[in-house]
């Protein structure tokens, strides 16, 4: 018996020839959210099921007609390596289950099975077929250095090499069930890689997201969880909340970082056993959405604090994406610079204005506490004042003003290099690139002090005459 529910993902096959055991299976999986079940009672079906649609995993009966689960097993584990078979024996016979944990079987269970055991068993193996698939996936992306579905990223404009192994990794996880903890600092884009999580991951819902900051615990339960009517007072009208619109889709939370502890706890609850309680409401409600999560604070700093929960923190970081800040991709600004130049022209409806070719080189050199968003605001600031010809660089120097170059992008001014970790010594000796006159000072007393002294020698040291380093040690003092 196979269930009417979408055949885009393998479904977790049930075999037994017994017909109550499967039914109390299906249902028991099927509360729990697991997904589409497929129940075999004759057990000749599996392998011609497992050829047509494959499997999630396998629970396989090891005492059954026609075909015994001993003989099947090992024809599973050849055809279907990446299928985990958890085997099910009506004894305790530890020979046979020895021999069929040798042959490949993830888990056994021992009949009458417990609601508990069987949850835990066939979530533990979901979670191994999850990660089993993403590492082969990721390996095939990275070894072949693309991406399935590209146009899921083209909103984020990005030709640096980091963002696109950010990009392959989050192609590959996207399609599991665990959640997604998205991690950069703010103007980043979060968002728009959570966007395309959504697109590639293949689900049919809709993206719903929130941002969580500023929410107490009463307002977040509402506006996540809903609630019936007459919950409190003017609740005049049962208001499903936002876990419930995605259903089958997205939920994006941002923020995550500002929850309280009431909030963390139910947002806990939420991601391990996938159900919630409205406001008012003592039923429990399932929900098959999927969570994406974000945060522009530190959280493993928070847990040390006592701030932020260590269990719903080791939750959250099941997949962990990392976007790094623009400072640290310096070979994005250009790229950035002309598309938003092209959308605030589009906007304003002006004709594109032609960039001074400096402009980019200068960008670079700054630090974009904003990020992604500061560089767009100036763009749009700029083009909005533009009248006709080269574009000022008035507004946006500004904002920058006269402001030394960051570190990171005097030691890397080109972004990432092919074979060099983008290193400069001196970056690393003044903690920024130093002007000529912080280096000429600095080589004069390195002089002075190797020739303890004495100018003539510190002269002929630096290659210029005595009365040249007279000179300038004159300056120094004044």
């Amino acid at each position: 018996m196979i269930e009417p529910h979408s055949r885009r993902k393998p479904p977790i096959v049930l075999v037994d020839d017994e017909e109550s055991l499967l039914v109390a299976a299906r249902l028991t999986l099927h509360g729990a959210g697991l997904g589409e079940i497929a129940t075999l009672a004759d057990s000749r079906e599996l392998l011609p099921l497992l050829a047509e649609r494959g499997a999630a995993v396998v629970v396989l009966d090891l005492q059954m007609p026609y075909l015994s689960g001993v003989d099947l097993l090992p024809q599973v584990i050849r055809d279907y390596p990446q299928v985990p078979v958890i085997v099910a024996t009506a004894n305790d016979d530890i020979d046979t289950v020895v021999g069929c944990m040798k042959a490949g079987a993830f888990d056994y269970l021992v009949k009458p099975v417990e609601t508990s055991r069987l949850l835990a068993t066939v979530k533990n193996a979901l979670e191994l077929r999850d990660l089993s698939s993403e590492l082969s996936g990721l390996k095939e992306r990275l070894l072949d250095d693309r991406l399935e579905q590209p146009e899921a990223f083209a909103a984020i404009v990005s030709g640096n090499k980091r963002m696109r192994a950010l990009f392959q990794y989050a192609e590959v996880v996207a399609k599991t069930r665990q959640p997604i903890m998205i991690s950069g600092e703010t103007g980043v884009g979060k968002e728009l890689v959570a966007r395309a999580i959504h697109a590639v991951s293949g689900c049919r819902g809709d993206f719903v997201a929130i941002n969580v900051a500023g929410l107490d615990d009463n307002l977040f339960t509402d506006t996540l969880f809903g609630h019936k009517k007459g919950a409190f007072t003017g609740a005049e009208q049962a208001r499903e909340g936002l876990i419930a619109r995605a259903a089958a889709g997205t939920l994006f939370l941002d923020e995550i970082g500002d929850l309280n502890e009431a909030s963390q706890i139910k947002l806990l609850r939420l991601l391990q056993e996938q159900e919630y309680y409205p406001v008012g409401s003592d039923l429990v409600r399932k929900s098959d959405a999927r969570i994406v999560l974000a945060t522009n604070r530190d959280l493993q700093t928070m847990v040390a604090a006592g701030t932020f929960r260590k269990d719903l923190y080791y939750r959250l970081f099941a997949h962990r994406i990392q976007i790094p800040p623009l400072r640290e991709r310096a070979d994005d600004v250009a790229l950035l610079l002309e598309y938003y130049l092209e959308t605030a022209s589009r906007q304003l409806h002006k004709k594109k204005p032609t960039p001074p070719p400096e402009l980019a080189q200068l960008l670079t050199l700054y630090p974009f506490p904003g990020n992604v968003r500061e560089l767009e605001a100036l763009v749009i600031d700029a083009v909005a004042r533009h009248q006709s010809g080269i574009l000022s660089m008035e507004s946006f120097r500004e904002v920058i003003g006269d402001l030394r170059p960051s570190a990171a992008s005097a030691a890397n001014p080109g972004g990432d290099r092919d074979g060099a970790d983008g290193s400069n010594p001196l970056v690393a000796h003044f903690g920024h690139f130093p002007t000529l006159l912080e280096v000429e000072e600095y080589l004069i007393a390195e002089a002075m002090t190797m020739a303890r002294g004495n100018q003539g020698l510190a002269a002929k040291i630096l290659g210029m005459g005595r009365q040249t380093l007279n000179k300038r040690l004159q300056k120094d003092k004044r």
